[in-house]
């Protein structure tokens, strides 16, 4: 496992794994099939770790934080097959929630919940 790498590393390597493939990425719409999937096989698995639906015997054991990598995989080959910088991308949603929504829940530190 490393450590350190940041979110334009993550990127870069994925997309020299798929760059060594002649079918490259897939389209945006069986990339979304794709996420869903994957986001589908999570729920499943936090579900039954967390829910009411306890695995059956036949069922294999999956870790949480593997579906969790297989999400995080299709979502850097979505993001890269649309040229899209997801540093970029997380910087603009936290600037949005830091100004939009900067009221919108109760801090830790606040001293009358304001």
């Amino acid at each position: 496992m490393s450590i350190g790498k940041s979110m334009k590393d993550l990127q870069n390597e994925v997309d020299q794994y798929i760059g060594q493939f002649k079918e490259g990425y897939f389209s945006p719409l069986a990339m979304l099939a794709r996420m869903t999937e994957e986001l589908g096989e999570l729920a499943r698995e936090i579900n039954h770790f967390y829910g009411e639906k306890p695995k059956k015997d036949s069922e294999t054991e999956k870790a949480i934080e593997e579906e969790l990598g297989d999400l995080l995989f299709v979502l850097i080959c979505f993001a890269n097959s649309l040229h899209i910088d997801l540093e970029d991308a997380h910087n603009y949603v936290m600037n949005k929630f830091n100004t939009r929504d900067k009221n919108r829940w109760t801090r830790i530190n606040s001293e009358n919940g304001e």
